[in-house]
């Protein structure tokens, strides 16, 4: 049994980076307040580790081996299914909200997201691993940021009037394709997609003039909204 202090933290390290692993874990164990049981370079080490060592929380990268994408999502996903006691912060280089929202889509329980930046600040750290531990939620403070952007600009875009399927055609319609094209993509008659487009057309307040196509106008519309929406893209409200 180890005499170590009851308020002191396990914490397992999971990066592919050797020298992040060995920073993180170092300015961890010089605050005096945790113990790095374990570090770890790849998502299902990780699972195994923790699953022998059963630590208060788990620190890991986003990005992992093999394929570099959002291996600690899964991970993060699957320990809190495993065990749903034991917390997990996910650090990631990137602000974008979708992988915040995409960790947090299950339940928030015990789950914490932060931006490598925020590993400088110590405090910021030492906070997230207790408020996990203690089965809260942390989210970085750059992403809550992002994700108000996001649904100001969700919320203040005219493409909220459009009902799925229309914003399924002015998708169609920002890849340069025709009337035809659309209708074969989505599987649909070619007179149902004109329909469709005249409703866009309406909803977006285009009319006819000379010297605007209304067709770009309305592609211009969705892309401006796209850019502000980030990877996740616009949204739209109401029925098929």
């Amino acid at each position: 049994m180890s005499d170590r202090p009851a308020e002191r933290l396990r914490v397992v390290i999971a990066d592919d980076s050797y020298l992040v692993r060995e920073g993180t874990r170092r300015l961890l164990e010089d605050s005096g307040e945790v113990d790095v049981i374990a570090v770890v370079e790849d998502a299902e080490t990780l699972q195994a580790v923790v699953r022998e060592h059963r630590p208060d929380v788990v620190l890991t990268d986003i990005r992992m081996p093999p394929t570099h994408t959002v291996e600690g999502i899964a991970a993060a996903h699957a320990i809190r299914a495993e065990h749903p006691r034991i917390g997990v912060v996910v650090l990631s280089q990137y602000s974008d909200a979708d992988y915040a929202v995409q960790l947090l889509a299950a339940g928030t329980d015990c789950l914490g997201y932060l931006l490598k930046s925020s590993v400088g600040d110590l405090d910021d750290v030492l906070h997230a691993l207790r408020e996990v531990a203690a089965g809260r939620s942390v989210v970085d403070p750059g992403v809550v940021q992002r994700l108000v952007e996001r649904r100001v600009a969700e919320a203040a875009s005219p493409l909220t009037a459009l009902a799925p399927r229309e914003l399924d055609v002015l998708r169609e319609m920002a890849e340069g394709k025709t009337n035809g094209a659309i209708a074969q993509t989505l599987h649909l008659s070619e007179s149902t997609i004109e329909k469709h487009v005249n409703a866009i057309f309406t909803k977006l307040a285009l009319s006819e003039e000379p010297t605007v196509s209304r067709r770009v106008a309305a592609v211009l519309s969705y892309l401006r909204v796209s850019a502000r929406s980030g990877p996740g893209g616009a949204t739209a409200s109401g029925g098929a």
